[in-house]
């Protein structure tokens, strides 16, 4: 009898030719952000429920339709729907805010949501982000949207906008929620039953709704921006001429207001129209008062979160270029049980200098073996049989040109192999021009 069991509904394999795609995208990202001063840090991928209950806010879609909450026994814990809460937590256990400010950090994890799975939008997603705390400058807003924008362009992303917004403060923002609650009190009955509820919680809530009938009717809703206290306006013309000087173009869109309740003031989208509806492939901004909500002194910080698989389908779609997957470097095609021990034995050593070496484990035939071989696209082959163990001498063969060379099998036969081997790759830059190496070694550094 066989059981057919299949990866959760919302969730993604990734599989070992596909994986060089994320390391792409891994390294890009770390390279990126550590060239900003940023540090990695790890953090659990549950935490107590309250944590996202006070952080991420009641009204929300995230707190209110899509947590993935566990009961063990007194305890209640969630699945990480996204990471700042977790990270801004671990910032605070671990007296990171006590240290010379600002403070960077960034992180690749997965997060996890119960919504309606389709193209760009996992029930298990995994997301690149970053935090900084200490600055409560609009020049931390730049830099911190100057890294992202480095990240989309280094990974080869075009026709991706930015937009940015202000939400103001608590103070200018109590203004503005009583605009709101008198714009949509007369169609109160046309809302969702949810926006009916937002409505008196958190009448910005309604301006994020998925709903087209509660889109419609907040397309002419009052707008943040005329709302704003000077502190805020000031803060926000600054960053507008901070972006300008660095180059970085975008459009004031005064209808985002971001998913998450812990937003204040500037908050951003980078995105793009070539995947869809989720078109959204980074978000962010800034939140100055979360970590005195969360029980630390008043600190403000600001960051912004990368949706991977988004970032992933983007650059399919746009044929962006990835890192090579890794090939191997040299196949052994061995005859016999003695063969195969000294290809095991050479492995080794080859191995302890970083080359990716295989050996026959099927018992193939020989023509078998070969043909294995330029399958996997081996760079070298070497045929070990009697004859050759018996003479102490192979045959490497180049698989691209045919070209062989002898080498002894002793003790040296690693060295004199890697000697042999980068002098190829110094003929194919000779011949091709610089950036050849890769395409040689088959993405092997």
């Amino acid at each position: 009898m066989s059981v057919n069991i299949k990866r959760p509904n919302g969730t993604e394999d990734v599989i070992p030719k596909n994986a060089h795609k994320w390391h792409t995208v891994e390294k890009i990202v770390k390279d990126t952000a550590e060239s900003y001063g940023f540090g990695e840090i790890r953090v659990p991928t549950f935490e107590n429920t309250e944590l996202f209950m006070r952080s991420v806010g009641e009204t929300t879609d995230v707190v209110q339709k899509e947590m993935y909450t566990v009961k063990a026994k007194e305890s209640e814990f969630t699945l990480r729907p996204e990471g700042t809460a977790g990270t801004i937590r671990a910032m605070l256990q671990n007296g990171l805010l006590n240290e010379a400010l600002p403070q960077r950090v960034y992180y690749i994890l997965s997060c996890f949501r119960h919504e309606r799975p389709q193209a760009g939008r996992l029930r298990e997603f995994h997301q690149f982000g970053l935090e900084m705390a200490g600055s409560p400058s609009p020049a931390a807003d730049a830099e911190v949207i100057s890294l992202a924008n480095t990240i989309l362009k280094r990974l080869g992303l075009k026709n991706i906008e930015l937009y940015i917004n202000s939400i103001g403060c608590p103070t200018c923002r109590a203004k503005y929620h009583e605009a709101l609650r008198t714009y949509f009190e007369s169609q109160k009955d046309e809302l969702c039953e949810t926006c009916q509820e937002r409505l008196v919680k958190n009448p910005m809530r309604i301006l994020d709704c998925k709903s087209p009938v509660c889109q419609e009717i907040g397309k002419n809703a009052p707008v943040i921006l005329d709302y704003l206290c000077d502190e805020c306006r000031n803060h926000f013309e600054s960053l507008k001429k901070y972006l300008t000087n660095l180059g970085i173009e975008y459009k004031v869109n005064p209808k985002i207001v971001r998913g998450l309740d812990y937003y204040t003031k500037t908050v951003f989208e980078f995105v793009t129209t070539e995947i869809g509806a989720q078109g959204t492939v980074c978000g962010g901004g800034r939140y100055d008062g979360l970590i005195e909500q969360l029980g630390g002194q008043h600190t403000p910080a600001l960051g912004f979160g990368m949706g991977i698989e988004r970032l992933l389908l983007v650059m399919d779609k746009q044929g962006c270029d990835y890192l090579s997957q890794k090939k191997c470097d040299i196949y052994f095609a061995t005859m016999g049980e003695a063969a195969l021990e000294k290809a095991m034995e050479l492995s080794v050593s080859l191995r302890e200098f970083g080359y990716f070496v295989e050996y026959d484990m099927m018992n193939r035939g020989l023509k078998a073996q070969m043909k294995y071989a330029n399958k996997i696209g081996a760079a070298f082959t070497v045929v070990i049989g009697d004859d050759e163990l018996e003479s102490g001498i192979v045959k490497l063969k180049e698989m691209n040109t045919g070209a062989e060379t002898e080498i002894r099998l002793d003790e040296k036969f690693a060295g004199v192999f890697e000697d042999i081997y980068f002098s190829k790759v110094l003929d194919v830059i000779d011949s091709e021009g610089n950036g050849s190496l890769f395409s040689f070694m088959g993405g092997n550094d």
